[in-house]
């Protein structure tokens, strides 16, 4: 795969943020001269090529004709909730933000109204990237395939410097002490939840200690594997299964239902909401 300087200048930037490699994309000049126009430009080229992910912000929204007819309804006979009701509301005669609608709590709005958008109900007038991150295929791009050719292009020390400290820590992790193998309990973590088979086991585990009914929050699962896994490590394994059928991903839909670092553990998607509990295929 070949990048342009100025996108290779983009992933290097990420670097500089470790250890997850995410930060807003405000924080990302791949030059110094470069606007905001064309970062995003490359931000959205990268993520076609499965490099990076970024989290699409709504910043203003309008409601859309049908998102009106049913603030005149009777809301008990159809599935929506009070602070999906406060966003339609808000925006109903003309285009408004997301703080107008300031009963529905903060952390709820964005995955709120993105829900609104794939319904239809609402339309979306101006939008922004928010955080941006490394793909776990971006970071093995940059370990194993990253090979610029260009002569022209440019690099600053302190982009060197982040490669340098991002490779050192892949060499660190890769040359970490084998387990005793008279050890078993080293060799359980180390050789078989290692594995996605092993994951795939323990979310089943964990589904019915948990009583959680084949619905179960990543955050558990984070608890009991990070470590020795990474949380790229885990991400990777969970898009495996879910790429063989063996489980399917669902996105948060009661946000209040949960705190601020829980949400988080969740695997957030483009659209603005996160993949937060796992269901195994039957």
């Amino acid at each position: 795969m070949e990048l342009s300087p100025l996108e290779l200048k983009f992933l290097l930037r990420l670097l500089e943020h470790s250890p997850d490699y995410r930060t807003r994309i405000s924080q990302i000049k791949p030059e110094s001269k470069t606007r905001s126009s064309e970062r995003d430009r490359l931000c959205e080229s990268l993520c076609s090529k499965g490099l990076i992910e970024y989290i699409d912000e709504i910043k203003q929204y309008q409601t859309e004709s049908a998102g009106k007819t049913l603030l005149k309804v009777d809301t008990e006979t159809i599935p929506i909730s009070a602070n999906e009701l406060a966003l339609l509301k808000a925006a109903e005669s003309q285009a408004a933000t997301p703080g107008q609608a300031n009963k529905v709590p903060a952390g709820d709005r964005q995955p709120l109204l993105h829900q609104l958008k794939d319904r239809g109900l609402i339309r979306i007038t101006k939008r922004q990237i928010g955080d941006v991150w490394l793909t776990p295929q971006g970071i093995q791009y940059l370990l194993n395939d990253c090979a610029p050719t260009s002569p022209h292009a440019r690099l600053p020390f302190s982009l060197v410097g982040s490669y340098l400290a991002f490779l050192r820590r892949s060499l660190n992790q890769a040359a970490s002490p084998t387990p005793n193998p008279s050890d078993s309990s080293a060799v359980t973590t180390e050789a078989t939840e290692l594995t996605p088979e092993a994951v795939l086991e323990k979310i089943r585990q964990l589904d019915q200690q948990l009583h959680t009914d084949n619905f179960l929050p990543i955050f558990h699962l984070r608890e009991k594997l990070q470590p020795p896994l990474s949380r790229e490590e885990l991400d990777q394994m969970l898009y495996e299964l879910q790429g063989e059928d063996l489980i399917e991903l669902i996105t948060l839909q009661e946000v209040s239902k949960y705190d601020e670092a829980e949400i988080s553990a969740g695997i957030p998607q483009g659209t603005g909401g996160v993949w937060f509990y796992i269901s195994v295929s039957e």
